[in-house]
């Protein structure tokens, strides 16, 4: 998609759509054509409400009329009804707004029976509304919009999409977004909205993983219930509403010290009042609780010795939830999350789902079995249950899962994607567990999300989308471009418009009171890009490279321009607005600096200290700073609003040992040097890129191994812009330094300096840029040697010197392609020469996917295999080289960390150079045991990516790569082709020299 086309889709978005639930029709200019008045002049439109109507779409329209109120001071006045509605008023109403239900509204009834109302498009259908204008609906109303539902939830989602259209966020209460004022409101009198069913019919959350932030909040500001719990009715209220007006419709509610069905005896009246459907985890069948096993249940929790009691169990929460809206969870783990057995127990489990299916038919006496919700999660080990042969009845729903990392593992293949019950995706924003918890704050990559959830939905598990979510409050924007998605695929799941949704989002929530939204969407966007590199608690002082490739640096430069952008921002809203750009982007991407900062400034310490320099002592203060820095910044989360969510960032999140989180965060280890005494060698040290090496000194790490007193730059070339030489103090004596290379055709920039011993930077060294001109440079291989002398003693080890190797070799310049730079050439995916497309398939790129820069995969995502041929799609990267490797040329391939979702289809891709027989490459190899991860899941999690390696026989010049992906679902990062010249780094070599 050119970047023309995805700008007309961006501005195509946000000139019709100012809330994310689909067509607007309505308006705050009255010079709009054809519109009603909903608002003006403080006159607002009557509301109308049918007292016979359900609990929960009466509860929407009060909302309703509580956000007119919001937005213009004036709430409509509400008249409730039950047959005929000219009853309720005195006098003509000349605007009027009516909801109602099909069947359970008698006015709305007699509009369709009287031909002023078509409801063919959404009678019988799920969670579907009409929004419409009607003149003259009753005798006493001239004209009205009319909103009328399918069925309770239709006519709660068209009440809620008014309330979002004229401003009001779902997210004002849960994080303090502020709606415009306005003074006139209309609705457009010509455009009909019927919003159809939505692309996922059951569409949830899952608060897990609550302590300590969640679970203190509520603690800090609700009553407590029965059993020590504190997730009463009071808070369960407030998420509701926001589930609904985020058109969710389930809930696994909060488990790990909490019973819903007990803590709080209104817990479940009041699910059932707003229309939330109820469910447990994974590990909770029937309507149970994990802890009312250890409050209530009697004996072991196996069913294979206490199979009474624990049905007598399971039939008490069928009695308990029969009353209310119910998906039931089916099957049975083991207790605490943990394994039913030791092995795969096909038997015992297909017994466990008859048995339940039994209570289940003889509560639920004259229904159906097949017409109870009923879901099987498949969640890690109960996976290999159904691999094994398990036989499960046809209705119910399976829900399939990620590895807990947001890589799908499994979805429908052949036959099972006819099954009654469909198929579902219990999906994950945070976890608890190997190899790493991750429950801080928003660590999630929208794209990843998008392209993830869409094969999803396109692999046919689209019946149910449950979403893990931990403490909410951090994971806002992703949690509701998930609902978005589930909601309409056909708006929000199609090929790179994540963006055209965080624009429209980033309008709605901000849009009144900053120009351009287009900034706060890209810092939104860019902070999930950075996040979801590494996770907060797997990042350390190793993990990107402080001395090859500048990754480090380059690293927290971009953090440090995000948050300046963010700032830029915040400071430009007024003070109303802050708070909620603080919850939903400051805090995030200042939190994420912050931590970055301290973890990347603590390796370079620890590499400072080796090298003896006097920065590694300011550092280590720096260092410290930055941890009270994260302190506070957490302090600012707890003070905000007088305090309105306390506690809410009370997660630790620095000092991980091992999968579990620390008690109390702790700084990684910090290097002192005796700042008292002067270094053997001298003050002076200097090192350069890619070496860990300082000299003069003994050092273990020097390049030469007949001198301590000479290092060796990366080779030079004509594609290689410079190379640099870092000098600093490493003593009590100040420094006097010049640069002197040996022949004219070197420049080193600058050529002399002063570096104080005093000085208390951290910045205190002088990086000195070594350049070539390569007309005067002799061709071929050479090398120069650039003397470093200075006022500094060097003990008994004499002046030191930097070599430096050049080789000066060019490609013709009519040549289109990388160029091989260092031994070395680093290709982005997305940066292919040809994009060959053949078969009804073909390549797209998803912009900010992965690490880099974007990510490429094949579609569409439900096409068959592919070979590596030329009757194939393929891409097509040119390049040109210079060296010949003696043992072959290794290339190596990223790619995205997906797994086997097609356990007969495996991950696989092809390659070859020029005319090659191309070699396959699986990506991912299932484990022979069911119940394990594959072989390397841990690290292509942990780093997001998977890496493979593959070596290659072609002499120097001009040469074709070509990649197939011989499966969907596989997507390219990057292609990195190494010569000998590649070093260590979490994110490859940046990209090489492109000419043309």
């Amino acid at each position: 998609m050119s970047l023309f086309s995805k700008l007309l889709a961006m501005m195509a978005v946000v000139t019709t759509v100012t809330a994310l639930g689909g067509l607007q029709n309505i308006f705050f200019n009255s010079s709009e054509k054809d519109l009603l008045s909903l608002y003006s002049n403080h006159q607002p439109a009557t509301l109308f409400l049918d007292q016979s109507d359900w609990p929960g779409v009466i509860k929407a329209g009060l909302d309703l009329s509580d956000d007119f109120k919001k937005v213009t001071g004036d709430a409509l006045p509400v008249f409730n009804y039950t047959s005929n509605i000219c009853t309720s008023v005195h006098g003509n109403v000349n605007t009027a707004i009516i909801v109602g239900t099909l069947g359970n509204s008698s006015f709305i009834d007699s509009l369709v029976s009287s031909n002023k109302l078509n409801v063919t498009e959404i009678e019988g259908k799920w969670e579907s509304y009409i929004s419409q204008v009607i003149e003259n609906p009753a005798p006493c109303i001239q004209n009205a919009l009319v909103i009328v539902g399918s069925d309770k939830r239709g006519s709660i989602y068209g009440l809620y999409d008014v309330s979002e259209q004229i401003g009001v966020s779902p997210w004002y209460w849960f994080a303090d977004v502020v709606p415009a004022n306005h003074n006139e409101i209309y609705v457009s009198k010509s455009i009909v909205k019927v919003q159809g069913e939505p692309s996922v019919k059951y569409r949830g959350l899952f608060l897990n993983d609550e302590q300590p932030s969640l679970g203190g909040w509520v603690q800090a500001k609700y009553p407590e219930g029965l059993y020590n719990s504190y997730f009463v009715h009071e808070f369960y209220v407030n998420l509701f509403e926001l589930l609904l007006r985020l058109r969710a419709n389930l809930l696994w509610p909060a488990m790990w010290a909490s019973m819903f069905g007990v803590d709080d005896p209104e817990n479940q009246y009041w699910a059932n009042y707003y229309g939330i459907v109820m469910s447990t985890s994974h590990t909770e069948p029937l309507m149970r609780a994990t802890n009312e096993w250890t409050t209530f249940g009697n004996g072991s929790w196996d069913y294979s010795t206490n199979k009474d009691n624990i049905v007598e169990f399971w039939r008490q929460g069928i009695i308990r939830s029969k009353p209310y809206d119910n998906m039931w969870i089916t099957g049975m783990r083991g207790f605490g999350d943990t394994p039913i057995t030791g092995g795969v127990e096909v038997g015992l489990l297909e017994n466990v789902i008859t048995t339940q299916r039994e209570l289940l038919s003889e509560y639920f006496n004259g229904t159906d079995i097949t017409d109870i919700p009923q879901a099987w999660c498949l969640y890690k080990e109960v996976q290999a249950y159904y691999q094994e042969g398990m036989q499960v009845p046809d209705d119910i729903t399976l829900l399939w899962v990620d590895d807990n990392y947001g890589n799908v593992r499994r979805l429908p293949v052949a036959n099972e994607t006819y099954r009654a019950g469909g198929a579902g995706m219990y999906y994950h924003f945070d976890y608890v567990g190997d190899p790493r918890d991750y429950k801080w704050i928003n660590t999630i990559s929208l794209e990843k999300t998008w392209e993830q959830m869409h094969l999803t939905y396109e692999r046919e598990a689209k019946n149910y989308w449950i979403l893990n979510v931990g403490d909410l409050k951090p994971l806002e924007v992703p949690i509701e471009y998930f609902f978005s998605m589930a909601y309409d695929m056909d708006s929000w799941g199609q090929i790179n418009t994540v963006m055209n949704w965080t624009v429209a989002w980033a309008g709605r929530e901000f849009g009144a009171y900053y120009d351009d939204v287009e900034e706060i969407a890209d810092i939104m966007d860019l902070y999930g890009f950075y996040a979801s590199r590494k996770k907060y608690e797997l990042l350390n002082t190793t993990t990107y490279s402080i001395y090859n490739y500048n990754e480090a640096a380059t690293v927290l430069e971009q953090w440090s321009n995000l948050t300046d952008r963010a700032w830029a921002v915040y400071n430009k809203l007024p003070k109303d607005v802050q708070p909620s750009f603080f919850e939903f982007i400051l805090h995030p991407v200042v939190a994420g600096y912050t931590v970055y900062d301290i973890q990347l400034s603590a390796g370079k310490n620890n590499l400072y200290a080796g090298q003896r320099r006097n920065q590694a002592n300011y550092l280590a203060q720096y260092v410290q700073q930055r941890f009270q820095d994260d302190a506070n910044w957490k302090n600012e989360y707890d003070t905000l609003l007088d305090g309105k969510w306390v506690h809410m960032m009370d997660q630790t999140h620095l000092g991980y040992d091992y999968w579990q989180q620390p008690m109390r965060d702790t700084l990684p280890p910090l290097a002192y040097l005796q700042i008292g005494e002067d270094n053997l060698a001298g003050s002076m040290g200097l090192t350069v890129e890619q070496s860990e090496g300082s000299v003069p000194g003994d050092d273990q790490y020097n390049a030469v191994a007949y001198s301590n007193n000479t290092l060796v730059l990366p080779v030079l070339d004509p594609y290689t812009k410079s190379r640099y030489i870092e000098v600093f103090n490493r003593g009590i004596f100040d420094v006097f330094f010049n640069a002197t290379p040996e022949n004219d055709y070197v420049t080193v920039t600058p050529s002399e300096g002063v570096i104080l011993a005093t000085n208390t930077s951290i910045w205190n060294s002088i990086f000195l840029e070594v350049t070539v001109d390569w007309d005067n440079a002799p061709d071929g291989y050479n090398i120069d040697y650039i003397d470093i002398s200075s006022n500094s003693s060097y003990g008994f080890f004499g002046e030191p010197q930097v070599h430096l190797p050049i080789n000066k070799t060019s490609a013709p310049t009519n040549y289109t392609g990388f160029i091989e730079s260092a031994q070395e050439i680093s290709i982005e995916a997305g940066h292919f020469s040809n994009n060959v497309s053949n078969n009804d398939t073909y390549y797209v790129e998803i912009d900010r996917y992965g690490r880099t820069l974007s990510g490429v995969t094949l579609f569409p995502v439900t096409a068959d295999s592919q070979e590596a041929t030329d009757d194939a799609s393929y891409l097509e990267y040119n390049f040109y080289s210079f060296t010949v490797p003696q043992y072959g040329t290794n290339i190596t391939v990223y790619t995205s960390p997906s797994l086997n979702a097609n356990p007969y289809r495996p991950l696989r891709y092809a390659i070859a150079v020029d005319d090659e027989e191309p070699q396959e490459i699986q990506i991912v190899i299932d484990p022979t045991d069911p119940t394990a991860m594959p072989a390397g899941w841990e690290t292509a999690a942990d780093d997001g990516v998977w890496i493979h390696n593959t070596t290659h026989t072609f002499d120097g010049g001009e040469h074709v790569l070509k990649l197939w992906a011989l499966e969907p679902a596989v997507v390219f990062q990057k292609v990195i082709v190494d010569f000998g010249g590649v070093v260590p780094s979490f994110l490859g070599p940046p990209e090489t020299y492109y000419q043309g």
